[in-house]
Order: C-alpha cells, then sequence, then structure tokens
C-alpha cells in the first residue's frame, strides 16, 4: 500500500484491516450505517478458531439474528469487498485507529488511513488480545449447583438449558449486583435477608447460595409471596437442598414483620405499586441494601395530571414510557430523602428484557433526618411528585 493514489477509499480501508490483523494488532473494526436494511451493524475481531488465527466477522441482523464470517487474516479484498457494503467503518488498533465515512453522494473518505499506515509499516505496536472462540464468560455461577439443576435451569450434567440461558444471564447479574454491595453489608454474624413478593424464587436460591455456601457466612433468609403453590413448592426445594436458613412464607407483604434487624432486602419484578410496598418495608426496617427491579408501572399511568408534560402523555406509548421513568425516579428520590444513597442500574441486556431497571439503595451508616440536606431531599421529592400528579394519594 506505498503506492494509494491507484487504490479505493474501500481498498485502502481492507488492506489496512488486513495488515492490523496479520500483525495481531487488530483490536476490533465496527461497521455500521449499512447499506444492506436487513442488517443493524457489524463487528471484526481477531479469533482463534481451532488453534488458527482467524478474523471473524459479527454480523447483527434486524431480525436479532446474528451470523459469523471467518476470513484469513490476508484476504484485504474480501475486507474491501466488506466494507463497501457500510457507510462507516471505524478501524481500531494498538498502533492508531482510522475511520471511513461514505456521503449520501456517495463521497468516500478515509480519515487516519495515511497516519495509520506509516504506524502499522513500523512493525513495533503491541500486539492485541486474540480470543479464543471457546472462551467463556466467567461467572459466579457454572451451572453444575444443585438448586439450578433442581429449579431446572441447568440438566443433571450442569448444562444450562437453552431455553434457560436468559434466566441464567440474570441470576448471575443479580449475583454481581450483590457482591457490589458487600461493604455496605455485615463482615460477620448472621446475615439476615428478605425477598419479598419472591415468585418462583430464583433469586432466593441464589443468594442464599452465595453467602451461605460461596461465601461461607451464616444466613436466615425469607422469601414471601401470596402464591401457596408456590410457597409450598419453594419451601419443598429448599428442605431438599439442605438450605436450613431459608424459608418461605405465605402472606402479605405488607403485613409480614420480624424482629430481626434486616441486612439486605431484594425484589425481582414485583409488579406495579408491589415494588412500592417492598420499599415501604425496606424502609420501615432501616435496611443496610435494598435490590429491587420494578415491573408493570400502572399506578402514574392513572394518576398522571401533569399540563407541561401532555404533549408527551397524550401518545399513550410515550406516556407509559414517561410513567416508568418518573415512578422509579421519584422511588429513588424517597429512598434518598430517608438515607440512602441510590443509583439506577441495568440488570442485563435490554434485549433480553424490558423489564431491566434495578434500583440500589445502600443505606448512610450517618444521615440526620432533620438535617438541611435532608430537608431539602424531602423538598425535592415533594415538589417532583406534585408536578406530576398534583394531589392524587400516590404509593411511591
Amino acid at each position: 500500500m506505498s503506492e494509494t493514489k491507484n487504490f479505493t477509499a474501500d481498498e485502502r480501508m481492507g488492506s489496512l484491516i488486513a495488515l492490523a490483523t496479520t500483525q495481531d494488532t487488530l483490536k476490533k473494526a465496527v461497521f455500521s450505517k449499512p447499506l444492506d436494511k436487513g442488517v443493524q451493524r457489524a463487528v471484526l475481531t481477531l479469533r482463534l478458531i481451532g488453534g488458527k488465527k482467524m478474523a471473524q466477522l459479527e454480523r447483527f441482523l434486524t431480525d436479532n439474528k446474528a451470523v459469523h464470517e471467518n476470513i484469513s487474516p490476508e484476504d484485504d479484498a474480501r475486507f474491501a469487498e466488506i466494507c463497501v457494503g457500510f457507510g462507516q467503518i471505524n478501524l481500531i488498533t494498538t498502533a492508531g485507529d482510522a475511520e471511513l465515512r461514505r456521503s449520501k453522494s456517495g463521497k468516500v473518505t478515509l480519515a487516519g488511513g495515511e497516519k495509520l499506515l506509516q504506524a502499522l509499516q513500523k512493525g513495533n505496536a503491541p500486539t492485541a488480545l486474540v480470543e479464543s472462540n471457546n472462551r467463556k464468560k466467567s461467572y459466579i455461577l457454572d451451572g453444575t449447583e444443585p438448586f439450578l439443576r433442581l429449579l431446572d435451569v441447568s440438566d443433571e450434567k450442569g448444562r444450562v438449558r437453552d431455553k434457560k440461558q436468559s434466566k441464567f444471564r440474570q441470576i448471575n447479574r443479580f449475583l454481581e449486583l450483590i457482591r457490589d454491595c458487600l461493604d455496605a453489608l455485615p463482615k460477620d454474624g448472621t446475615l439476615r435477608i428478605c425477598d419479598l413478593c419472591c415468585g418462583k424464587s430464583y433469586l432466593s436460591f441464589a443468594a442464599y447460595h452465595y453467602f451461605a455456601n460461596v461465601l461461607g457466612r451464616d444466613v436466615r433468609m425469607t422469601g414471601v409471596d401470596l402464591k401457596p403453590d408456590v410457597v409450598e413448592h419453594c419451601n419443598a426445594a429448599a428442605k431438599k437442598l439442605g438450605f436450613d436458613g431459608l424459608e418461605f412464607l405465605c402472606m402479605d407483604v405488607a403485613k409480614y414483620q420480624t424482629e430481626e434487624h434486616v441486612h439486605l432486602v431484594i425484589s425481582l419484578h414485583a409488579c406495579d405499586i408491589a415494588t412500592d410496598l417492598v420499599l415501604n418495608k425496606a424502609l420501615e426496617w432501616k435496611t443496610d441494601v435494598i435490590l429491587s427491579t420494578p415491573c408493570c408501572h400502572h399506578e402514574m399511568n392513572h394518576t398522571l395530571n401533569c399540563p407541561t408534560l401532555s404533549f408527551i402523555a397524550e401518545h399513550s406509548m410515550l406516556r407509559q414510557k414517561l410513567c416508568d421513568a418518573a415512578t422509579d425516579a421519584l422511588r429513588l428520590k424517597r429512598l434518598e430523602m430517608n438515607g440512602y444513597d441510590v443509583v439506577a442500574l441495568e440488570l442485563i441486556d435490554p434485549e433480553e428484557t424490558p423489564k431491566n431497571v434495578m434500583l440500589r439503595a445502600l443505606r448512610k451508616k450517618r444521615f440526620d433526618p432533620n438535617s438541611e440536606k435532608a430537608k431539602r431531599l424531602r423538598a425535592e421529592y415533594e415538589t417532583a411528585k406534585a408536578f406530576l400528579v398534583g394531589d392524587a394519594k400516590v404509593y411511591f
């Protein structure tokens, strides 16, 4: 490529990709703005496949499928052919970056190409990580855990069932979020945990296993739900697993009481105001850590009374999205004004579930409810609530 004037921009980019691939300096190439409407984007990375280094192109399609193509590192003609199908290509290497852009009129420019070529030709750039296609994500759980087999997430050999892959990732992600909160929990003694509106209780079993079997903690945990058949099933499973510190009760969460201090409250997809009942209970107990993933935000949709936002609320789909976000924001503000550090997190890939917002609240060790800051937070909460629903009585 020392003589570039006879090459098209696509061919020059293809050659740069080939050179970076053969030198092991390719981090990735991102292909966006596809000309094919059936494609969303594509990503090219280095892979070890059967012990042989290849460039693997992963095309993400509009039907949510992904298609892989393995390309020889020296095949610059194929790389150039791929480039032609995209309006923007970002090449990222350990020696530098280059970007190809294609305008609507068809003009193609390659920014940073010559500079990157010179850097690559020097041959002294550090090598990039070449991943194996056999590499697995490091999870807290691996599928062989007895409770996962008993709950039919994995088979008798510990292989996660195809239809439960999403649930398996969700459970692991939840445990990662719990792990991030360990500093806010007591370091010794019995941990008191409640899973409110626990449902089928995947998280109850996962959390108990993590604390009791992975971390070796003494745990007393209670799951509460209104469905008697589910509670009966979960108690039988806990007994079969030997989870002596885990129990399930069939009752209204709002009526459940415990004399012990609760260190951790978890709740996954408690529907509508059930999430507020969970948060109310956690506030009542002055729980150290609260992890809650809300679901089905209907309450504000029925009580929204905000003329200023009518331009959004008049569209039913946008109204619901507005109410979802506003409800969770008010919940966080309410937790904050009661002495918690709060944040909204992503539970798992939103493509796997739309119910994806995790509300995390960590109780501050020193918080004066009569302080000026506390008064300011309460005023902010009351102002925001009045702005959205007027004087309507709501749970959040």
